[in-house]
């Protein structure tokens, strides 16, 4: 039988320490709330009341419910008052000295038999528990903020904490109504482990103006679903916060490069801009703690019309390839006014598409998203054909043909022959390098990358690729013709991955050497990224999903071109793809579909 917690103790009552004393007393565990200073404590009692009070007004608290939860809470200056508990949960800074004084302290006051808990997201458990007397009965519960919401719970073990503390602690975390998932003492854990190298990756995109911060943020989120981008995800985690996890999981953690917090990231911690704490970070916040971000100096204009900066105007589009990115960016033209020439291979694939086509708008029609007027009204925009002289009147020339830069480099040599000056030349390619594709024309300039993101027409993103010849013009109307297509175009430069696929694939393939390592299970890592991070799908999903083979393919163009250690593809992942395990399209990948 697992032991019954009746009364539980809380040192530090930050955002952090109050969720968690929220958790336990909804859930009818009473609880002593300890700060350092009564001012601390007021702000401690303050922060529970505000998010209690939130609570009702939204409706998920009944006002009696509420009352009872902040009965069953005492508050005290001073770990003294914990002399009596039968759990302690650390939730102070992260600064390993502190932590270790507070144990000692705690391991005098506190009975025997009690455990000793750190809330700790990246600092060693082991080094904590040493200084006890009791190591054994010491392990990290780490919760995700805010507390009260998030679902999961990091359950941490040490070499030397006794299994029956494990499990009446996985016990305490299923009568809160948590999931945990349980691991050994590394740096980081799971969640932190594959999120921090992610966020400092996006950190060093700012740093050497490779994209804005709005286009960052607004790729990952509209790219890969994600509730935040990371760098407003880093102004809410606290600059500082991030700076000390990143540089302790450096430390402890085989000294991998891209843990070494970017110098951008310490020049603003050091400047006192540490997020939305300090009402200033990566943005501008209306005052400190608040949520709402003000416009500040690096914020884009939105009155600047597209033609003001040199966008040219188009009317005419032109897609080349038979694909299913072809039929989506026909779709996707065709539906937004624009005349479009679909050129393929021959009679048989145009008849191909137009089928497509036909069938995706019809599907809209059906569900109630388009008007049949407007159905028929794109169809009738549309042009078939098998040849790209057709293409010699067109605005712009979309390419969506195989990802093959031999093939794409006569196309475009071609195009260039047959199209009248002043085309904007786009291709979709999502690996390949545009410059690349620009030299094999004579007007570099006009040549960009619209690399649209699968199914297009539901995508709402479009990464819009300059070269270092790419026309600032041509960028323009490239960014007009997104906004047009009712799409949000970001602007990266022409870098292996661009800025989706560079953020992710990175942290897919940490998250495959995490499995290879026996560290957790791929079940317990896609719970960790989906509750505690709030992504759609875990790692091990979307890369079923992606084809582990796709997925490869891009870890080692990445590879290629970065030559960063940390970015060589896992061994697991090749062997996957060696043995014919993709994915779903196979049946097999990381998990068995075949019953599905």
């Amino acid at each position: 039988m697992a032991r019954e917690f009746s009364t539980v103790g809380v040192v530090g009552l930050g955002t952090m320490g109050a969720g968690i004393v929220e958790v336990f007393a909804r859930n009818g565990i009473d609880v002593v709330a300890v700060e350092i200073s009564e001012p601390a404590l007021e702000r401690g009692r303050a922060t529970l009341k505000g998010s209690t009070d939130r609570a009702v007004a939204k409706g998920k608290l009944a006002e009696a419910d509420r009352d009872a939860l902040h009965e069953r809470v005492h508050f005290a200056v001073g770990l003294d008052a914990l002399h009596s508990v039968d759990l302690v949960i650390e939730a102070v800074p992260e600064h390993l000295d502190l932590k270790q004084r507070i144990f000692a302290e705690l391991d005098r006051v506190c009975r025997p038999e009690t455990i000793l808990a750190t809330n700790t997201s990246s600092l060693s458990v082991t080094e904590i528990s040493v200084a006890t007397t009791r190591p054994n009965q010491v392990i990290g519960i780490h919760f995700f903020n805010p507390a009260p919401v998030m679902k999961l719970v990091e359950v941490v073990r040490t070499v030397v904490t006794a299994p029956e503390v494990v499990a009446d602690v996985e016990a305490l975390c299923a009568r809160l109504g948590k999931v945990d998932v349980t691991i050994n003492d590394r740096a980081g854990f799971i969640a932190n482990a594959l999120l921090f190298g992610y966020l400092n990756h996006a950190v060093s995109m700012v740093e050497s103006h490779y994209a804005t911060r709005e286009d960052i943020d607004a790729a990952m989120k509209l790219g890969c679903g994600l509730p935040m981008g990371p760098l407003a995800l880093m102004d809410l985690i606290g600059l500082d916060t991030a700076y000390e996890i990143l540089d302790t999981m450096y430390r402890r953690g085989g000294r991998d490069r891209r843990h070494a917090p970017v110098p951008l990231l310490k020049q603003m911690v050091t400047a006192g801009l540490l997020g939305r704490k300090s009402g200033r970070g990566f943005y501008t916040y209306e005052r400190p703690g608040s949520p709402v971000v003000v416009p500040d100096e690096a914020t884009p204009l939105a009155t600047e019309s597209a033609l003001a900066d040199g966008a040219r105007a188009i009317a005419k589009v032109g897609v080349v390839g038979s694909g299913t990115m072809a039929t989506g960016i026909i779709e996707v033209f065709a539906k937004a006014g624009y005349e479009v020439v679909s050129v393929t291979r021959g009679a048989e694939k145009s008849a191909t598409v137009c089928e497509a086509v036909k069938t995706s708008l019809n599907k809209g029609v059906v569900r109630g998203k388009l008007a049949e007027a407007d159905r028929d009204a794109a169809l009738g925009r549309i042009s078939w054909s098998a040849t790209l002289d057709h293409l010699a009147d067109v605005d712009l020339v979309v390419e969506a043909v195989i990802e093959e830069l031999s093939v794409k480099k006569a196309l475009f040599a071609s195009l260039d022959e047959i199209c009248k000056p002043g085309v904007v030349l786009a291709t979709t390619t999502s690996s390949l390098p545009v410059i690349d594709v620009a030299m094999a024309t004579q007007r570099p300039a006009d040549v960009v990358g619209l690399h649209f993101f699968n199914p297009a027409p539901v995508m709402p993103l479009v990464e819009v690729v300059r070269t270092i010849r790419t026309s600032p013009e041509a960028t323009a109307t490239a960014r007009a013709v997104c906004a047009a297509l009712g799409k949000t175009g970001v602007v990266c430069g022409d870098r292996s991955g661009f800025i989706v696929n560079a953020l992710l694939f990175p942290y897919l393939n940490d998250a495959v050497k995490m499995l290879e390592a026996s560290y957790s299970t791929a079940d317990d890592i896609d719970h960790a990224m989906k509750l505690g991070c709030g992504y759609p799908m875990g790692p091990f999903e979307l890369l079923d999903v992606v084809g582990l083979d796709v997925s490869l393919a891009i870890q080692r163009e990445l590879y290629l071109e970065l030559r960063e250690p940390g970015f060589a593809p896992a061994p697991l992942l090749e062997h996957l793809v060696t043995a014919g395990y993709l994915g779903r399209k196979t049946r097999r990948g990381f998990r068995d579909h075949s019953h599905r």
